[in-house]
């Protein structure tokens, strides 16, 4: 059995952190492979080892005073000094600290200096846990456009974990044809995971962060919600799409490509169970009906009202390239007889709003046309929804009661999740309320 390790930055910000991980990892052999990501915050008033990467390279480029740069860059070096030094461990990382220092002050470029946070913490986790040290950049490719080479990626890859019974492997990053650095967007290491254990051919994707699993809604709205005991991937992609952040969405597509279940597990708490997250489950709560609740603000309606629009052939098409034309993708289009509503992000429409009103006026000569703000979207998500006749009354009778007005509502045909429009005021009444509903 092969299991893939990823830790957050909150699970390696310091060296109580670091025995936490040696502990997890060494207590179970299969756990041949870690993906680490840079040292994150130790409180809530600390600042994670990317941000001051990111600070750095912006001192250098605004040509700040050599003194000024220096003590950026040595609050970096003392980050990963205080580790090492806490930690008891005899090893030096001082060449490494001054090439990159130098690197970045030749211009380098912002990923190269991001990248160097898990890079350079993944060399005191290999040292620590006595692993292999795989260098991402000479295993996980890039194409010249910007988009992962997942061939060549997972033939490389493959061959190169062979080689190693145990080894740490940096996440975030990888290589570009012209040979610079190239970094996955924020919560990347989540996607490094995913593919080491994809080339790996694991059994099992472990993803270790600061909480016990995917919980059912948001805890800064919802207080103690339930965790998610298992999940599919459908239903994953459904909530992190709209807003649940516990696992960066581009992370499950090479594991479920491959048919490998994540585990989303607690580094302070390794006893839980946690989330797992499986291609398809074996059963659901009866008793809860759904599996999560998430939601966003920040999105408007644009409505269009036509007599006999369902009669003119082409008219929705016609209206989808007026947007098309205008780069605007559309999130929703909850429609009627005689009215077509497009849902759409409200900054998506910034500099944008009166020429889409008059290039949709001037193609397809709508009654009216108009623009409405301030709304939020709830999904109401769970594969418990397809056998549980009345879901989406319980959801309207629960905003009913919380004297929510629903804006708009839609459901997908294949029953997964319900989307419902609220005004972004009532967003928090509606998630709360909503929860009460199905979780007793």
């Amino acid at each position: 059995m092969i299991k893939v390790v990823k830790f957050g930055g909150s699970s390696l910000a310091d060296a109580e952190h670091f025995r936490q991980v040696a502990a997890i990892v060494k207590a179970d052999p299969t756990r041949r492979f870690v993906v680490p990501s840079a040292p994150g915050k130790r409180d809530k008033q600390d600042t994670k080892v990317t941000d001051l990467l990111y600070e750095c390279y912006n001192l250098i480029k605004a040509r700040e005073s050599s003194e000024v740069i220096d003590a950026a860059y040595d609050r970096i070096c003392e980050r990963y000094n205080s580790i090492i030094r806490d930690l008891g461990l005899d090893f030096d990382l001082s060449g490494e600290l001054s090439y990159v220092k130098n690197a970045m002050l030749h211009a380098s470029g912002r990923d190269y200096a991001a990248s160097r946070g898990e890079y350079l913490n993944s060399l005191i986790l290999a040292k620590y846990l006595g692993f292999d040290f795989i260098d991402a950049e000479n295993v996980i490719f890039f194409k010249d456009n910007g988009t992962l080479d997942e061939e060549k990626t997972q033939e490389v890859l493959s061959a190169e974990l062979k080689e190693h019974a145990y080894a740490v492997i940096p996440g975030f990053y990888g290589g570009m044809p012209n040979g610079t650095v190239k970094t996955f967007s924020r919560g990347g290491s989540d996607i490094t995971g995913s593919i080491v254990a994809r080339a790996a051919s694991a059994d099992l994707y472990e993803n270790w962060t600061d909480v016990s699993g995917f919980m059912m809604a948001d805890p800064r709205i919802i207080d103690n919600p339930c965790i998610i005991q298992e999940i599919t991937y459908r239903e994953l992609r459904e909530l992190s799409y709209m807003g649940a952040t516990v696992l960066h969405e581009d992370a499950v597509f090479p594991v479920r490509m491959a048919g490998i279940p994540i585990n989303i597990r607690n580094t302070n708490r390794p006893e839980d169970a946690g989330t797992m997250i499986v291609a398809h489950a074996t059963g659901y709560d009866m008793g809860k009906v759904i599996t999560g609740i998430a939601g966003k603000k920040g999105f408007s309606v644009l409505t269009i009202e036509k007599d006999l629009m369902n009669s003119e052939v082409g008219f929705g098409r016609k209206v989808l390239e007026v947007f098309e034309e205008n780069d605007i993708s559309f999130e929703h289009l909850p429609s009627g007889i005689d009215t077509m509503s497009i849902v759409v992000s409200s900054h998506a429409l910034e500099g944008r709003r009166d020429r889409l009103m008059q290039s949709i006026s001037r193609t397809v000569r709508p009654d009216s046309v108009f623009i409405e703000d301030e709304l939020a979207l709830v999904a109401v998500v769970g594969r418990g929804m397809v056998k549980a006749k009345g879901t989406a009354a319980r959801v309207c009778d629960a905003l009913a009661r919380a004297n929510v007005n629903i804006r708009m509502i839609d459901q997908g045909s294949s029953e997964l999740n319900i989307i419902v429009g609220v005004d972004e005021s009532e967003y928090e009444d509606a998630l709360r309320a909503i929860y009460a509903e199905f979780v007793k």
